[in-house]
């Protein structure tokens, strides 16, 4: 006997469910928004499938899917929902998307990649980076938190931060410097979901272990904190105590917080050169702490594009959020 979702889904690893079409939560990962916002479409602007094809569940044709499609370009565009309906629910969509049935083998349900539209130059991506830009776009706070949070969970942090949070970012900011200030809502909006979807997805608070904890702050006058958001959950997720200073942390106070803390590593980001200080990441590197004849340094890693063409011999500058993990692990090291 066949095992069901609620949408429909057939769960016994057979060829899918019955009848022919997509259930509504094929089609929402096809499209790269969440199953609610589809539903919602379908209640709200008639944009539901054209008929029943048996069975109480309703089944989506090609046709059905590329109106569909053709309501996320357009809401990406920034017009609103319901003028949006309207267009698709009028306009001859091109290239419907085949439906499965006898015609030919049916497409993969959640694409990797994907370089249709969503009113950004996303390039070659993820499936999900569309969702969470159309999501952006159209300032829909819940939807955005939903894939946010199912992206997390599905790819884990890392994977998530490097292939599909960074590149939607610089897809909006790319958006924004070409459209003469417009959408910087859209970035700064972006950024808070992102920073919320990170503390939801982190474990909690490692307690400290002495001689194990990593001080992590933006160097003074940077106030770009989402990168170390993200290394900080990471590194707690994995079990590394970590005291997170966040943005222009003064150089009095980013002393007297590796004083107070004897940190077996910290990490200082500086997201441009113009912040990136070079005396600033020596003299933390010079400090030393414990008693004599044992005295101690920090590991100090020199975090973001702000260090490149800056670089201090003899500090490690990781390329990205992986290597910077795998840097300050092997720092926590005896």
């Amino acid at each position: 006997m066949s095992a069901q979702t609620e949408d429909g889904a057939d769960r016994t690893g057979g060829d899918g469910p019955r009848g022919g079409g997509l259930t509504t939560g094929e089609v929402a990962r096809r499209l790269g928004v969440a199953p609610t916002t589809v539903r919602t479409w379908d209640r709200r602007y008639g944009l539901g499938p054209a008929a029943h094809t048996g069975g109480r569940h309703r089944r989506w044709t090609a046709t059905d899917v590329a109106r569909l499609e053709r309501m996320c370009a357009l809401t990406a565009t920034g017009l609103p929902p319901a003028e949006a309906a309207r267009l698709a629910r009028s306009e001859q969509s091109p290239a419907p998307v085949p439906s499965r049935g006898a015609a030919g083998p049916p497409r993969p349900a959640t694409p990797h990649r994907s370089r249709a539209g969503s009113g950004l130059r996303l390039g070659d991506v993820r499936q999900e980076c569309r969702g969470i830009a159309r999501a952006a776009l159209r300032l829909d706070a819940a939807v955005l938190d939903e894939l946010l949070i199912a992206a997390i969970a599905e790819h884990g942090l890392v994977t998530a931060w490097t292939e599909v949070i960074v590149p939607t970012l610089q897809a909006v900011g790319r958006k924004w410097e070409t459209s003469g200030e417009k959408y910087v809502e859209v970035e700064h909006f972006l950024s808070w979901h992102v920073s919320g979807a990170l503390r939801r997805a982190t474990p909690r608070t490692v307690a400290d272990r002495p001689g194990a904890t990593t001080v992590l702050a933006c160097v003074p006058g940077e106030h770009h904190t989402l990168p170390l958001e993200v290394l900080s959950a990471a590194l707690t997720e994995r079990g590394v105590p970590v005291r997170m200073f966040g943005g222009a942390l003064p150089v009095e106070s980013l002393v007297a917080a590796v004083r107070r803390t004897g940190p077996a590593a910290v990490g200082l980001w500086a997201q441009s050169r113009t912040t990136a200080s070079r005396p600033l990441a020596r003299h933390v590197a010079a400090m030393e702490w414990g008693v004599r004849g044992a005295r101690r340094r920090p590991a100090v890693l020199t975090l973001g594009p702000g260090w490149a063409g800056q670089a201090v011999a003899g500090l490690a500058r990781p390329s990205g959020l992986a290597e910077a993990v795998t840097a300050l692990e092997s720092a926590m090291s005896p």
